[in-house]
């Protein structure tokens, strides 16, 4: 999982040392490996182009490295022409996506995480029960659009906040349940479930948690290295809602962090001071980013790395039935 140390460069000698915590786990979930290698098996099958509807995960350089391969990342499905092969994100899509695929007699892939679809099943079972849905999540995220289209308008309502829970017009007597989006922080997350069941004692919820195991590990493990840290740097996109919920982790352990998505972002006066600084990746940043933050560090400072395990994960997920035997 880690790379090797780097051997001491002869220069080392004449710059300030830094330690460098790196979080394990880190980078790359299940989901977000099984996501890709949908999109590279499709291609080794199909050819290029293979369309991908929005972003496959949220990270630039996984996007870029997909689009040279042969790729073409569109909004919609009208950009798809009528013979072209298509995935769906990781992140889910709305019933009304693959309805149009079908409609258009689009050859269709759905690389939606396993554990994303399991809250749409949830949905799906809760509405049949009559219950109505609060949705616990953050407004426009793909995911979010993905899950409340799993069932009609107005049978799903979207909270962010604790106010937003006292905010609701509901009686105490409606059938409700509440679910969430998968990639949340784990404090606030509890927070709002919390007001949710002192409000609605009766509210249902799921038998285990909607947060997925590599956004609560990749948080656990940040809460680990971030009060022995001067400063944590989070690869991650600015439009990833894990990576984002990482700083925010940092921050209230009482440590500045800072989101960057490549090394070249990094300015060598955040280092003023800072004697031990933090390194993490959000589940959509591969690993070559991890290294290549530890190399742009090491321009400057004698880096000493040491890596704090907080969990293991041997999560995998299957491909879809149509690409498991393509090699």
């Amino acid at each position: 999982m880690n790379a090797p140390f780097p051997s001491p460069s002869p220069d080392d000698a004449a710059k300030p040392a830094l330690i460098a915590l790196i979080a394990a786990p880190r980078g790359f979930c299940a989901g977000v490996d099984r996501a890709i290698e949908i999109v590279e098996r499709a291609l080794q099958r199909y050819g290029a182009p293979v369309y991908v509807r929005h972003e496959i995960v949220h990270n630039k350089y996984v996007v870029e490295n997909l689009r040279a391969k042969g790729a073409v990342f569109v909004e919609e499905l009208d950009e798809v022409p009528a013979d072209g092969h298509v995935v769906f994100s990781a992140h889910g899509v709305p019933k009304s996506v693959p309805a149009e695929a079908e409609r258009r007699e689009l050859t269709y892939l759905d690389a939606t995480c396993p554990l994303v679809s399991k809250v749409h099943r949830q949905a799906e079972r809760q509405i049949e029960k009559g219950r109505h849905i609060i949705f616990i999540g953050h407004e426009g995220h793909p995911e979010v659009i993905g899950t409340m289209g799993q069932v009609e308008p107005g049978e799903m309502t979207l909270v962010e906040t604790v106010a937003d829970v006292a905010a609701l017009p509901f009686a105490k007597d409606v059938p409700l349940a509440y679910l969430s989006q998968t990639t949340l922080s784990v404090d606030d997350t509890a927070e709002i479930i919390a007001a949710l069941e002192a409000r609605y004692p009766e509210i249902a919820g799921p038998k285990a948690e909607d947060i997925c195991y590599a956004t609560s590990n990749r948080q656990a493990a940040v809460k680990r290295i971030a009060p022995a840290s001067d400063l944590v740097l989070v690869i991650g996109a600015p439009n990833s809602s894990n990576s984002l919920r990482l700083v925010e982790v940092a921050e209230r352990c009482g440590t500045e962090a800072k989101l960057i998505q490549r090394a070249d972002e990094i300015l060598p006066e955040w280092l003023d001071g800072v004697g031990t600084v933090g390194v993490t990746a959000g589940a959509s940043a591969p690993e070559r980013l991890v290294r290549e933050v530890i190399e742009r560090l090491g321009e400057w400072r004698a880096v000493e790395e040491r890596t704090l395990v907080s969990a293991e994960e041997k999560m995998v997920f299957k491909l879809p039935r149509e690409l498991a035997d393509s090699e």
